[in-house]
């Protein structure tokens, strides 16, 4: 797979230079006149020039394709200089050698002006071309301007202004969809560790209180350890069930699971919970976004409210977890929302997501308040 992207970038392009070169049949008539001329120098002089000329609009021509279709922008200035300054100094001597049809280098000069420069660059060299094409016939003794380069050097420039605007959007686009990709992997990679921090934490944390619990029951009461034991198994093969979901993609939380799961949590950490039966009383759209709420707010209270009681409250709208622990750390040195935890963050970024507010602060009476909502 590495090796097939450039072979896909260069293939069009290999047999770019045909499509440049076709067009250098124009310079027929300026070499034929210089390989007529009756001096020996002049034809060396003419036809070198002429040689030079063509060498330097073809190489130039690709050149600022392969940069087009590698960056989307124009040449440097000193780049476009250096190819619109040769093709000039050049095609100069072809026409003091060879005369009035040296004139059809204006044509490639504007040509290759549009394809390096910045457009106000380029138009005006451009028109600066038509005038020398326009002026030139009318001044020179024995020139009678029968060859109408005015209007062959604007409708050139004019086309290739066009594919030029063609090349930048088409690199352009091709750069915003490797951002997309770059974005849509970033977000993925963002919602699984969300995922995954969501699903370990409160399974971890609940397998923690009740093999404490397990541990503290061994000696007092044999029989409910063991049933504390055979939950943790239970937790842990859930557990596994559930990364490997997410990690195939197909991870869907239930608002009724996750409240039985709370009332057992709640329970092994001898906290008393009053936590709803089902899950009717909410949206049906917003009752598996709901259902993360609960597994987090459960877990932070399971963590570290050192509550004696847990409240969880549904509507059709908004699901509250509240208890009557310590409350939020540090609440009145910094506001509610940077006291949150790492998962409390992602539970936001799931919120806003969805067009849901978090809120998170004391509770009236002392205690921790998580609470979201519809906007």
């Amino acid at each position: 797979m590495p090796n097939a992207q450039p072979a896909v970038r260069s293939g069009p392009g290999r047999f770019f230079w045909l499509w440049a070169a076709v067009w250098l049949f124009y310079m027929a008539g300026p070499i034929l006149d210089a390989w007529h001329r009756p001096a020996v120098w002049e034809r060396i002089v003419g036809l070198v020039a002429a040689l030079v000329f063509c060498a330097v609009y073809l190489t130039g021509f690709v050149a600022v394709r392969r940069h087009y279709r590698a960056t989307g922008r124009a040449p440097t200035a000193a780049e476009s200089a250096l190819r619109v300054g040769g093709l000039v100094v050049s095609g100069a001597v072809l026409t003091l050698v060879v005369g009035e049809s040296g004139l059809t280098t204006l044509v490639y000069i504007g040509v290759t002006a549009v394809f390096t420069y910045p457009p106000r660059t380029a138009w005006s060299l451009v028109f600066a071309s038509a005038l020398t094409a326009g002026v030139l016939p009318r001044i020179v003794p024995g020139w009678d301007g029968t060859i109408d380069l005015v209007f062959a050097v604007m409708v050139a420039a004019l086309a290739v202004w066009g594919v030029t605007r063609v090349v930048q959007r088409n690199a352009q686009l091709a750069e915003a969809r490797e951002e997309i990709t770059r974005l849509a992997i970033a977000a993925e990679r963002n919602r699984f560790g969300r995922d995954m921090h969501d699903l370990l934490g409160h399974s971890l944390t609940v397998v923690s209180v009740k093999s404490e619990l397990a541990a503290r029951l061994v000696q007092l009461a044999p029989e409910r350890a063991e049933a504390e034991l055979a939950d943790i198994q239970r937790l842990v093969r859930e557990a596994l069930v559930d990364v490997r979901a997410a990690v195939a993609g197909y991870r869907e939380m239930s608002l009724a699971t996750e409240l039985a799961s709370a009332r057992s949590a709640l329970d092994a950490a001898g906290i008393e919970a009053d936590v709803p039966v089902t899950g009717e009383a909410v949206d049906p759209d917003r009752q598996e976004l709901f259902a993360w709420v609960v597994r987090e707010g459960v877990t932070n209270v399971v963590r570290h409210s050192e509550a004696k009681h847990c409240w969880v409250r549904l509507d059709r709208a908004a699901v509250e977890i509240s208890d009557d622990g310590r409350g939020p750390a540090g609440l009145d040195a910094q506001p509610a929302e940077e006291s949150a935890g790492h998962g409390l963050d992602g539970l936001r970024e799931r919120l806003d997501a969805a067009g849901c507010a978090l809120t998170v602060g004391r509770r009236d009476g002392g205690g921790f308040l998580l609470r979201a909502s519809s906007a």
